[in-house]
């Protein structure tokens, strides 16, 4: 399908979607971790946030925290998560039990895949700025001149005017100037084991490298709470059996790439 008819069917979803009225601006909102709330004082929710993967092996927990941050803005409101082919092909496909694990469900979420990355900057845009979705993720890959800082600003625009959270993943790239709010570097870490040595909740490394409102770089390991839908401290209590044991994200992306979603009991719904 050409890429101006996926932007159509696009805004034809968008459009459908869409409630009488706006959602009152909450203006901010939060961890639900103290120390990291009382430092950062609260993320916007109507702005851009920027996420990178220390390294290409840590992308499926830069998309975890992505995702645990979208949750806490959203609340129950549709998500949009654009992603480049690229992503998708080194990293995996999306798994619809595995956002089921982290708390989302797959119902709420749109799914653009798109080659180019101007196509995907031009889906976030119309998404953010609709009015009918809660927040939009893009997932891109690799470094590209047309991720200027003009291009971040207008996500950043477009995201105050639909009154909407934009969080931009950046896999395989290196740090740039940018119109975010925050900008933050994630890595996986080691979980601690549940009670009966069940798996542990996805824990992530987390490095707020810039603020605009003036936080400090600072990092914490989290954890990822889906019953209470929160980040708590990761790890500290069980430093010993962080030693032993791999992290435990949960699927969030599965090894096949040819599979769909809908057969493993997640349907998402697809444009481009």
């Amino acid at each position: 399908m050409r890429p101006d008819r996926d932007i159509e069917a696009l805004r034809e979803r968008l459009k459908a979607m869409e409630a009488d009225g706006h959602p009152v601006d909450d203006a901010r909102f939060d961890l639900g971790h103290e120390a990291a709330d009382r430092h950062i004082g609260g993320l916007a929710t109507h702005a851009l946030h920027e996420i990178y993967a220390s390294t290409t092996p840590d992308a499926t927990a830069a998309l975890g925290f992505a995702l645990g941050l979208v949750q806490r803005a959203a609340g129950d409101r549709p998500v949009v998560w654009g992603i480049q082919a690229m992503a998708g092909l080194e990293t995996g496909q999306i798994h619809g039990p595995g956002l089921r694990e982290l708390g989302l469900d797959p119902g709420r979420v749109v799914l653009v895949r798109v080659k180019e990355m101007k196509n995907l900057l031009t889906a976030g845009e119309e998404a953010l700025a609709c009015g009918a979705v809660g927040a939009v993720l893009l997932t891109t890959w690799g470094e590209s001149k047309m991720l200027s800082l003009t291009a971040t600003r207008r996500l950043s625009m477009a995201a105050g005017q639909g009154r909407a959270t934009a969080i931009l993943i950046r896999l395989a790239a290196q740090p740039q100037p940018s119109a975010a709010e925050t900008r933050w570097r994630v890595r996986g870490a080691l979980s601690r084991a549940l009670e009966a040595e069940a798996p542990g909740h996805p824990t992530y490394g987390v490095e707020l490298l810039r603020h605009r409102l003036g936080a400090q770089p600072m990092t914490w390991t989290l954890e990822w709470d889906r019953e209470r839908g929160v980040f708590e401290q990761g790890g500290q209590n069980a430093e010993h059996q962080q030693l032993q044991r791999p992290a435990l994200p949960g699927g969030l992306v599965s090894p096949a790439a040819d599979g769909s979603v809908a057969a493993r009991g997640g349907a998402l719904r697809r444009f481009g």
